[in-house]
C-alpha cells in the first residue's frame, strides 16, 4: 500500500503540518507559555491556601492581582526608571572626568585616547538610535507578559483539568508521568527560589556599596545588580565593575577599594556559598560520643565535590534546636557542652 492513498493517511499528514504551523506561529510567544508555567509553580501553594476559603475562580482572581503586583510593577517601576536615569547619566560622563582622563591616554605612538574621546561623542546619538529597537523589544516583553499572566490565571483555575487532559498524551505510565510532573515542579521551584535568593542578596549588597561610597541612585543600581546576576560569566560586574572605573578616575581609592571588595569578593561570591543541612543524630548517634564514621565519610565526600566545583561550603546542624526528638531546654535535652563537643569532634 502506498503513502498517502488512504483518506486517513491524508488527513494524519494534514494534521501534522497543521500542528507544525501552529507550532511556528506560537514561537514568538513561547517565552510567554513558559512563564506562565514558571508563575505558577511560584504561586500555586497560595491559590491552593486561599481555595479553601474561597472559590477557585476568586482564588485564581486574587493570586493573579497579588502575581502583578509582585512581578509586573516592579518590572515597570525599574524600566521607567532606566529610560529617565540612562541618558542624562551618558551625557554626564560624556562631560565628566573619567572620560577626560581618559582622553589624556596614549599607548606608545597611538593616541588612544583621542579615539576614546571621538568615540564617547557618538555615544549618546547611538543609544538613542535603539531607542525604537528598544520598545520594539519592550512590546514584545509586554505582550509575552500579558500571556503568562493569562496562562497563569487559567493553569490555576483550571490546571487538575489541564493535566488530566494532557496526561493520556504522555508516552509513559500514569504512575511515571505523575512523577516526572512532581519532579518538574520541585526543580523549578528550587531553582527559582535559589535565583531569587541569589539575585537579592547580590543587589543588597551592591546597593548598600553605592550608597557607602557615595554614588548616585543606589536603589536603582542594586535593582539593577539584581537583575544582572541572572546573566552568565560578568553578572553583577556589569554595575560595579564600571563604578569601580568612575572612583579610579575620580581619584576616590579608598571608596574604590570599598566598591571592589564589596563586588568582587561578596556580591559575586554569594552563588558559590553551599548550605549543607544534616542531622545531630546521624553525625553522632550518642551525646558526647563518637562521630559516625560512616556518616563523616559521606560528609567528607560531599565537602570535597563542593570544593572541587570551586564553591564554599557551611555545614549546618539542622535539628531545629533539638536531639533525638527532645528540644533544648526541657528535661533530658542537650547542653551546650554537648554541642561544643559535637564541633569539636567535628
Amino acid at each position: 500500500m502506498r503513502l498517502l492513498e488512504s483518506p486517513r493517511d491524508r488527513a494524519g499528514l494534514l494534521i501534522l503540518a497543521l500542528g507544525i504551523a501552529i507550532l511556528l506561529a506560537l514561537m514568538p510567544f513561547l517565552s510567554g507559555l513558559l512563564g506562565a508555567a514558571i508563575l505558577y509553580v511560584i504561586f500555586v501553594g497560595l491559590y491552593r491556601r486561599m481555595n479553601r476559603v474561597m472559590p477557585a475562580g476568586l482564588a485564581s482572581a486574587f493570586t493573579l492581582i497579588l502575581a502583578i503586583v509582585l512581578v509586573a510593577l516592579p518590572l515597570a517601576w525599574l524600566i521607567g526608571v532606566l529610560i529617565d536615569r540612562i541618558p542624562p547619566a551618558l551625557e554626564s560622563l560624556q562631560s565628566g572626568v573619567l572620560l577626560d582622563r581618559l582622553a589624556q591616554l596614549r599607548i606608545g605612538r597611538i593616541d588612544v585616547g583621542a579615539r576614546l574621546a571621538e568615540a564617547s561623542g557618538s555615544l549618546v546619538q547611538w543609544v538613542s538610535a535603539q531607542a525604537i529597537g528598544f520598545v520594539g523589544g519592550a512590546a514584545s516583553a509586554s505582550l509575552n507578559l500579558i500571556i503568562a499572566f493569562f496562562g497563569l490565571y487559567y493553569m490555576l483555575h483550571s490546571g487538575d483539568a489541564l493535566w488530566s487532559g494532557f496526561h493520556g498524551y504522555v508516552p509513559f505510565s500514569a504512575s511515571t508521568a505523575d512523577a516526572l510532573r512532581l519532579h518538574f515542579y520541585s526543580v523549578t521551584q528550587a531553582t527559582l527560589l535559589g535565583t531569587i535568593a541569589t539575585a537579592i542578596a547580590q543587589g543588597a549588597l551592591i546597593g548598600v556599596a553605592f550608597l557607602l561610597v557615595g554614588l548616585s541612585d543606589p536603589l536603582v543600581w542594586g535593582s539593577m545588580a539584581a537583575f544582572a546576576s541572572i546573566l552568565p560569566v560578568l553578572g553583577t560586574g556589569l554595575v560595579w565593575m564600571p563604578a569601580v572605573l568612575v572612583l579610579f578616575f575620580q581619584g576616590r581609592y579608598g571608596a574604590m577599594v570599598v566598591m571592589l571588595i564589596v563586588g568582587w569578593l561578596l556580591a559575586s561570591n554569594v552563588d558559590n556559598l553551599i548550605r549543607l543541612p544534616f542531622l545531630w543524630e546521624s553525625a553522632q548517634p550518642t551525646l558526647g560520643g563518637p562521630l559516625n564514621t560512616a556518616f563523616l565519610t559521606g560528609l567528607h565526600a560531599e565537602v570535597d565535590a563542593i570544593h572541587a566545583a570551586g564553591m564554599t561550603v557551611i555545614l549546618d546542624v539542622h535539628n531545629y534546636a533539638e536531639y533525638d526528638g527532645i528540644s533544648y531546654g526541657a528535661t533530658g535535652s542537650f547542653t551546650q557542652a554537648d554541642f561544643v563537643d559535637l564541633w569539636s569532634r567535628l
